[in-house]
């Protein structure tokens, strides 16, 4: 079987599609080691092309979004599944291409979206499959919600290890405002880190931060602050650390999977459904950066921390 992911990474973009993608991908060559598997990706500025590659999958270069560009990949390749993790990608352009293709379409969703496909996963924890009705085809698969969603192996087996202790003299937070970082957040929540003592910061980032010599700079006579870039080894820091300070996003599932305490800072429109999920659940959540917000919100979580 020969599949094929559309999607595509950038500093604007970020780089969460195709990390999950990598993710499933993964799984389904451990499913069937036969299968073949490809993307169609645009060479936008700061991809992570190099991870499909070093994950060892094909990339075919995609020079516009436009659906016959895709459809000519799908016919010459001779692609049985299309996977489409793409938001702009809608549903008049994929009953196009099931209309033009033999593929089946499986399509990743967080929005609630109309979709023309066979599948839909929609792999976040706030996932209900009851708001799919009449957005989806009657035969649509769903596939929606914590039992589906994607983890890196890392994430399995630091969750197996010891849990970190709480009664520790400094705590350890960890911060992700996601792989491009497109708000340019990180170094406006250290400035309000770093009034608070006995802390240490982990702030994992990509290479597709456009704003990431900005933030080493910032960092590098601060001993309390590692940057961590392109970093393979995000599970174990999340395992080792007392607090997350995170989007509301894909991130957000990997944090509630290793029992971290987080606060939740919204910096995207396609992250409102999870930010409302956790707002209803009472978590502690930021409609946007607000320095006041996020002290209080830290030094409630910290004291609670002390006091356990």
């Amino acid at each position: 079987m020969h599949i094929l992911f559309r999607a595509d990474s950038s500093s604007t973009i970020g780089t969460g599609h195709i990390m999950r993608d990598l993710v499933l991908a993964a799984q389904l060559h451990k499913d069937d080691p036969h299968t073949k598997i490809s993307f169609a990706t645009q060479d936008l500025d700061g991809n992570i092309n190099h991870k499909i590659l070093e994950a060892g999958y094909q990339v075919i270069p995609l020079h516009s979004d436009a659906k016959e560009e895709l459809l000519s990949v799908l016919d010459s390749k001779h692609i049985e599944m299309l996977i489409i993790d793409h938001y702009g990608i809608d549903h008049e352009y994929e009953s196009f291409i099931k209309k033009n293709s033999k593929a089946k379409i499986l399509v990743f969703d967080d929005n609630y979206k109309k979709h023309d496909c066979d599948i839909l996963l929609n792999h976040n924890i706030y996932a209900d499959s009851k708001k799919y009705k009449g957005l989806v085809p009657q035969e649509c698969e769903l596939r929606c919600g914590k039992k589906y969603t994607l983890l890196r192996d890392e994430f399995l087996k630091e969750k197996k290890k010891k849990n970190r202790t709480t009664k520790k003299k400094v705590r350890h937070l960890f911060l992700a405002m996601g792989g491009a970082d497109t708000k340019n957040l990180n170094i406006k929540i250290l400035k309000v880190l770093k009034n608070f003592k006995k802390i240490k910061v982990d702030v994992v980032t990509t290479t597709a931060n456009k704003n990431i010599n900005e933030l080493k700079d910032y960092v590098k006579d601060k001993k309390w602050i590692q940057v961590h870039v392109n970093s393979d080894k995000v599970a174990k820091l999340m395992r080792n650390s007392d607090l997350a300070i995170v989007t509301p996003s894909v991130t957000l599932n990997e944090v509630s999977f290793m029992g971290l305490p987080f606060i939740a800072i919204k910096t995207a429109s396609n992250q409102n459904d999870m930010y409302d999920f956790l707002k209803k659940k009472k978590y502690p959540t930021l409609k946007k950066f607000d320095k006041k917000d996020l002290q209080k919100h830290l030094s409630a979580i910290l004291k609670k921390l002390d006091n356990e």
